[in-house]
């Protein structure tokens, strides 16, 4: 069940099946200011938001996967902690940080359902992010500088 899923009991790739684990070093990431926590509740929230659409919209068996099941399930939490916060290619703004994480979640989970002959899509939903990194933070600072100079 969901309790052998977060806790690792059910085999899987070395380092993605203990979710407990997995939270503290994330917790530790973000203590220790290594990480973004922007990025990973972006993610989060991206997933889950994403994980209810599919939910409700419930045409295909994937689509009834409950929502909260994409966390324990396969490299979700591994990919959001580990691999999205990865300082030199995620989005740097803080609001670029938020985009960025959420819409990893999005692209992740629009992967994971929609098509069944690849299971996971973390990996393709972070560099797929990665490559748009600088696009979401440049509109970022750019939206920043419009506001300032209707101000002068």
């Amino acid at each position: 069940g969901t309790s052998d899923l977060f806790f690792g009991t059910i085999p899987g790739s070395i380092g993605e099946t203990s979710k407990p684990l997995i939270i503290l070093g994330g917790l530790f990431l973000v203590l220790t200011r290594v990480a973004s926590w922007r990025i990973m509740l972006g993610a989060i929230l991206g997933t889950a938001i994403t994980g209810i659409i599919m939910n409700l919209w419930g045409a295909t068996p994937m689509m009834e996967i409950p929502w909260y099941y994409h966390f324990t399930l396969g490299s979700a939490l591994f990919a959001i902690v580990f691999m999205a916060t990865d300082p030199v290619t995620a989005a740097s703004t803080p609001k670029g940080k938020w985009i960025y994480g959420a819409m990893i979640g999005f692209v992740a989970i629009v992967v994971r359902v929609l098509n069944p002959a690849y299971p996971e899509g973390w990996m393709l939903a972070i560099i797929f992010m990665n490559t748009f990194a600088p696009l979401i933070d440049h509109y970022i600072i750019q939206n920043h500088i419009n506001k300032r100079l209707k101000r002068a």
